[in-house]
């Protein structure tokens, strides 16, 4: 199925050879296609002895696949396959005790056989595009059978008479491997279910959490530092929403480095605004689990802040007020320098949304209520920038953000308010006068300049009167 993840422990063998770009078309099957599916007597119509041996059968029935983009394909047969899929639904969703230990190869078997496939290979055009969020997802033809197919797994899953014990020998790191392959389909109907197959998968195998967990670390790792597309990340950071909710505390060292060395990261990508809501919401869950996390969270952070994309600057924006919101108050105050150094430059921002998304700062009870604790630490930093941006940005809807924090701050610390104003003021004058000294020692420059040139050319006239 093309170069996957590998069996064992992901982070120590060498990455797979890289597949470029997203697919132009939809997928493609190699199984049993476009066989003749032959009608079956109701499973409601069949005696109670004879159902076990008609269930398989239609499981087996359905492992026909049909090329949905052939115009040659048998619509009687697609009618029939999706009459089938929708009796299977029905049966284990409405009868107790219909699911035996012959039924667990069956169903996994029909499962791989039509949804576990290989997509077409990628473009060179489609790889520069990919992390376009505007662009129209590419759904698949086949939809009509794969939404029933995984409809019937996961009814199949959350029945009452599921064993994990007898599905395990079939449901294993193999398996795992190529759910978690399909993730890069680019229709996001079949990466939704995906989604919930593989959290079902999570929650009912205990020995398949570490591997899980280790093989999205391994995806993640791809996507970060080999450019490898992957549609499915804001999906997979779903999945580990609810995981980290899970955590038990004090969080492993595993958890940690997981956050520390591959969430923190995703922030880098191109294509983060196609799942920075389901990226916060993880980083958000760890610093609660844990506020020890906070500081190196927001270091972090920081370091990778944009230079020049603005749009992603107004989304770490949000994303640092989500931290702030549930930050505790001794981890705020370690991180008060670099913090307010980074708002200090955004509310600087030509760019009017950035400025306006740091001084919505001021609007956070709690955030205020953290600033104004620590006012004299605070206000130093910000000062400079909020009254050089009174006097002379050019949107007006700024101007007036800036004068309600500079109010605010003043009816927190008047004496440092007066004080700092007194202090920039002089320091302005200060640099006045130095640009005056600046441009007066240039026009002697170039006032010297102009004699010694003149003293060169009456030099060289003389001498050529002479000569």
């Amino acid at each position: 199925m093309g170069s996957s993840p590998p069996t064992t422990d992901p982070f120590t063998k060498k990455s797979a050879k890289k597949t470029k770009g997203k697919r132009a078309s939809s997928s493609s099957f190699n199984v049993l296609l476009n066989q003749d599916v032959l009608p079956l007597p109701s499973l409601s119509d069949t005696p109670a002895a004879e159902r076990n041996e008609l269930f398989l059968k239609k499981l087996q029935q359905c492992c026909v696949v049909y090329d949905f983009t052939s115009p040659d394909t048998d619509s009687k047969g697609i009618e029939q396959k999706r009459s089938t899929l929708n009796e299977l639904i029905e049966y284990i969703a409405s009868n107790n005790g219909v699911i035996f230990e012959g039924v667990y190869p069956e169903t996994i078997r029909m499962l791989q056989c039509n949804i576990v496939r290989c997509f077409p290979p990628a473009t060179e055009e489609a790889k520069e595009d990919f992390d376009n969020d505007e662009e129209e997802p590419n759904y698949d033809p086949s939809w009509p059978h794969l939404q029933l197919v995984y409809e019937y797994f996961l009814r199949f899953m959350e029945s009452a008479d599921f064993q994990p014990s007898l599905c395990k020998k079939y449901c294993d790191q193999k398996f795992v491997i190529q759910i978690m392959a399909l993730f890069n389909s680019d229709d996001p109907r079949e990466r939704d279910l995906l989604k919930t197959m593989l959290h079902r998968v999570y929650g009912k195998f205990l020995g398949l959490r570490s591997f899980i967990r280790k093989n999205i670390n391994y995806m993640f790792l791809r996507y970060i530092f080999e450019n490898e597309p992957c549609n499915g990340v804001a999906e997979f950071l779903e999945i580990l929403g609810s995981i980290i909710n899970g955590f038990a505390v004090p969080l492993k060292q595993e958890h940690r480095h997981f956050l520390l060395k591959v969430l923190i990261p995703l922030h880098k990508p191109r294509g983060i605004a196609t799942y920075h809501a389901q990226l916060a919401y993880c980083i958000v869950q760890f610093v609660e689990k844990d506020p020890s996390l906070t500081e190196p969270t927001v270091l972090g952070l920081l370091r990778l802040w944009p230079k020049t994309n603005s749009a992603k600057e107004v989304m770490l924006l949000g994303e640092v007020e989500e931290i702030l919101d549930i930050i505790e108050p001794a981890q705020f105050k370690k991180i008060i320098g670099p913090l307010f150094k980074m708002l200090a430059r955004a509310v600087s921002s030509p760019q009017f949304q950035v400025a306006e998304r740091a001084l919505y700062f001021w609007n956070n009870e709690y955030i205020m209520s953290l600033i104004e604790e620590h006012n004299r630490l605070i206000l130093p930093i910000m000062f400079p920038s909020l009254y050089l941006i009174s006097k002379d940005h050019w949107n007006q809807t700024i101007v007036a953000l800036v004068y309600n924090v500079l109010k605010t701050f003043m009816e927190m610390n008047n004496q440092l308010f007066d004080e700092l104003t007194l202090s920039y003021k002089a320091e302005r004058q200060k640099e006045k006068r130095k640009e005056v000294q600046r441009e007066e020692a240039w026009k002697k420059v170039q006032k010297r300049a102009v004699h010694v040139s003149n003293c060169n050319n009456n030099h060289d006239t003389s001498q050529s009167a002479s000569g």
